[in-house]
């Protein structure tokens, strides 16, 4: 998967602190990586699939 432009964000909430990562500026694609690891390897999601995920993490 090409991800060359993507802009990775991270949680304001975490501070300084490791976390994942997000790119979600990319037309069809969102990825997320370990922040530690940026060369490392990226999960990629569709928007739709991307989205359902953050839903029903909020409700936890």
């Amino acid at each position: 998967m090409e991800l060359t432009g993507a802009t990775w964000r991270k949680s304001s909430r975490s501070g300084n602190s490791e976390c994942v990562e997000v790119a979600d500026n990319l037309p069809g694609v969102v990825g997320v990586r370990d922040s530690k690891d940026p060369a490392g390897p990226v999960l990629t999601f569709t928007p739709q699939t991307w989205r359902t995920f953050i839903a029903r993490a909020k409700r936890l």
